[in-house]
């Protein structure tokens, strides 16, 4: 028998929809920043990035991050040069791997552009890569995910910035000196 108090009591009955509805507001509330951390936030300059795409020759500079958030624009500008450059399919590159590459570029104070080799492979081109190179290229590689990139940094030896992206714990790094690039991801710690 229900309490009459609660169940019994139409006015006193919360449907599902605002139970819902009450729940996503909490959510929304909790995630809320302090206004001393909103304020600090607003502080921090945004980060942007420089690219040259070495099989377009394309080069973009863009914002992709700013007061805590990921700039759609930016990554929009971002996609598109490291499209797979072999059928033009453009992928969504995570952002995180944006992170990587700014603190890396941080870390060795590189100012030139980001030498991309390798950015967002489709299915199709990886499928095509491996077959060519089963050892060098992974049969479901994080490129065809938007999580990887290959890269140089001008003027930088590539054993300096191998070192420098090992040193970010941040993935993934491989190093390829007969092919003059470094393999940057967002996966799973490891290294080769």
């Amino acid at each position: 028998m229900a309490d009459e108090g609660t169940l019994s009591n139409p006015a006193m009955t919360i449907g599902r929809r605002e139970l819902l509805r009450f729940g996503f507001a909490a959510a929304a509330a909790a995630t809320v920043l302090h206004p001393e951390e909103s304020h600090a936030l607003m502080k921090v300059p945004p980060r942007q990035l420089s690219f040259v795409n070495l099989h377009t020759g394309e080069q973009v500079r863009a914002a992709y991050w700013s007061q805590g958030r990921y700039l759609r624009e930016g990554m929009r500008e971002i996609n598109r040069l490291m499209r797979d450059h072999r059928n033009g399919a453009v992928h969504p590159i995570d952002p995180r791997l944006m992170d990587v590459l700014f603190h890396l570029q941080h870390r060795v104070g590189a100012r030139g552009p980001i030498q991309v080799v390798s950015g967002y492979r489709s299915p199709q081109t990886n499928a095509l890569l491996h077959e060519s190179d089963p050892d060098g290229v992974a049969t479901h590689s994080y490129h065809m995910d938007g999580k990887a990139v290959d890269i140089r940094l001008p003027g930088l030896p590539l054993r300096t910035l191998h070192k420098a992206a090992l040193s970010l714990r941040a993935g993934g790094v491989g190093y390829y000196p007969s092919s003059n690039f470094v393999h940057v991801d967002v996966g799973p710690l490891r290294r080769w």
